[in-house]
């Protein structure tokens, strides 16, 4: 295996929306960067294929109070997402959004409708409207053209597994070139963590297709399995989300859905919308995500999405949006199955568990590591929240490397990992990294699934820590493609290894964390997060205060 050195002053592991915008953001302010992304920046993360909501504040559309604006914010599915960031990130967010649109639109993303701007989805019909319609089928290209524009390093098919540096601060990283087989050291004054959501860890809606996700199926918390090893702090990693749309087509864009949520009998299931409405759609998948869950474990499902009764103009509107949102396939099984939406329903589902634990960040983008710094699915799954906090820790970065250098590299750290990479590619026998995905995922939802407890947790904490072991000891890569999936399962591995730590700490119920053993919400950890974090190699658990 080959080996070299890259030096750079920012280095975004992961090409999305927030590696890209840290980027274009770094080279304006006169700092080079370098984007590492193991797929190819033009395709790849949440933002991949396009959306059509961007969660934003407009002034001249919301008028003047944001305050107004944050609280109608924190009725939808935004909410329980955002409220552990604290208000300051969160208002912080919302008062850079407007500039962020501003410069899309520049750029050639489309985020104005017939020449205004247009909010709709994802709202409360009579109520504000917290989120601006756009096109974003676009905008990974446009993004990743503007990062070229300005002499962004882009190093497409490059996996960063490791962080070099401590608790003192982050000094670069460790990567494979999948492409030429290269081992990449990375020295680097400052790191921003992109790399998304945390896919893979909890069987999805189909098992036997692991890729079947609404999130990239290489998208698997790598960044906070990185950061927890060098000392970065993980929170609420015992918590789980749910998402829902179109059966057995795991799917984003169900705020873009215009009709109605109706059982066999055509009755709505909610309370919001009676006619299909191109402007809000049906909130109650928001309101309630597992109600089509509930509907089919009573025997009263399935729940279908109506939209029989829209006008032409509408449909097209619709679909217009669903492509954007990057729902081509689904639209083509569609067309080829001849389903007609004017005249025929379609049926949505409760899809599978995903664990909302994220890395600690403050409204500067910052971790509590000096010189690194975290945007997007890591901390909220929002297009919105990548952009704007991308470009945020860009500007944080610039201002820290003023007094940072490139420091002396981990040497022995460097070869040890050197070492295990070339023997995963070596190995002769063992399992593949599907069958360590699978037992993993299994034994997940068995003992840290919606139902828990101190037994279930405990045993599944013994059985996923042997697992975890053999994995590191036995799997396998039989090429260059299977080497970054086993890395990447070792990440998953090691975080299911928090979330059973985490849930075992939180003795109550909330949200999807429900515990037998401790059936009641308890209002004393209604302002509290849980935090994990490696103390001397090893996990500590420990509640702290919601962010003001």
């Amino acid at each position: 295996m080959k080996s070299k050195v890259v030096e750079t002053d920012l280095l975004c592991v992961g090409g999305g929306i927030a590696g890209l915008m840290a980027a274009i953001r770094a080279r304006d302010l006169g700092i080079t960067a370098v984007i590492a992304e193991k797929g190819a920046t033009l395709y790849s993360g949440s933002g991949r294929l396009g959306n059509d909501h961007f969660w934003c504040y407009i002034p001249e559309a919301h008028g003047g109070d944001l305050d107004a604006f944050i609280k109608e914010c924190m009725l939808t599915q935004l909410g329980p997402m955002t409220s552990s960031l604290g208000r300051t990130v969160v208002r912080t967010w919302l008062e850079r959004s407007y500039e962020i649109v501003k410069l899309w639109d520049v750029w050639g993303i489309e985020m104005k409708h017939d020449g205004k701007w247009e909010c709709s989805g994802h709202s409360f019909p009579g109520r504000m409207m917290t989120h601006l319609k756009y096109k974003g089928y676009n905008q990974k290209p446009v993004l990743t053209g503007e990062a070229q524009k300005r002499g962004t390093t882009i190093m497409d098919r490059v996996m960063v597994f490791e962080l070099l540096g401590n608790a003192d601060g982050v000094t670069g990283a460790l990567a494979i070139d999948t492409r030429d087989d290269t081992f990449i050291e990375f020295r680097a004054k400052s790191v921003l963590l992109g790399t998304g959501n945390l896919g893979r860890i909890y069987p999805g809606i189909t098992p036997a297709l692991l890729g079947n996700g609404t999130r990239p199926f290489t998208m698997t918390g790598d960044g906070r399995a990185m950061a927890y090893r060098v000392g970065a702090e993980l929170l609420n990693m015992e918590m789980l989300s749910r998402h829902a749309g179109v059966k057995n087509f795991a799917r984003s864009g169900q705020g873009t859905w215009a009709g109605v949520c109706r059982d066999p009998e055509g009755r709505a299931i909610g309370k919001y919308v009676s006619k299909p409405d191109i402007r809000y759609g049906d909130i109650v998948i928001e309101v309630d995500k597992q109600i089509f869950e509930r509907y089919r474990q009573a025997g009263r499902g399935p729940v279908y999405m109506d939209c029989r009764g829209i006008s032409a103009d509408d449909l097209v509107y619709m679909i217009h949006g669903l492509e954007n949102e990057g729902n081509v396939g689904l639209l083509a099984h569609l067309k080829e199955e001849s389903i007609d939406l004017t005249k025929n329903t379609v049926e949505f589902m409760t899809y599978e568990l995903r664990c909302q634990g994220r890395l600690q960040m403050n409204e500067k983008a910052e971790t509590g590591l000096p010189g690194l710094y975290v945007a997007g699915d890591e901390v909220a799954a929002s297009i919105s929240g990548a952009a704007v906090f991308g470009w945020i820790a860009a500007e944080s970065a610039a201002q820290y490397i003023k007094k940072a250098s490139i420091s002396a590299t981990q040497q022995q750290k460097i070869e040890e990992k050197k070492e295990f990479v070339k023997e995963l590619q070596t190995r002769t026998q063992g399992p593949d990294w599907r069958d360590a995905n699978l037992a993993l995922q299994q034994t997940m939802s068995d003992y840290a699934g919606l139902i828990r407890s101190e037994a279930m947790l405990t045993a599944g904490l013994n059985h996923l820590r042997r697992l975890k072991e053999k994995a590191q000891r036995t799997i396998r890569a039989k090429n260059r493609w299977e080497l970054t999936r086993c890395l990447e399962v070792l990440n998953l591995y090691g975080l299911g290894e928090l979330v059973f730590l985490a849930a075992l700490e939180r003795k109550e119920s909330r949200g999807l964390h429900n515990r037998s053993d401790y059936p009641y919400t308890d209002p004393l950890l209604n302002d509290k997060l849980l935090s994990v974090k490696q103390v001397e190699g090893k996990p500590a658990v420990e509640w702290r205060n919601t962010p003001a």
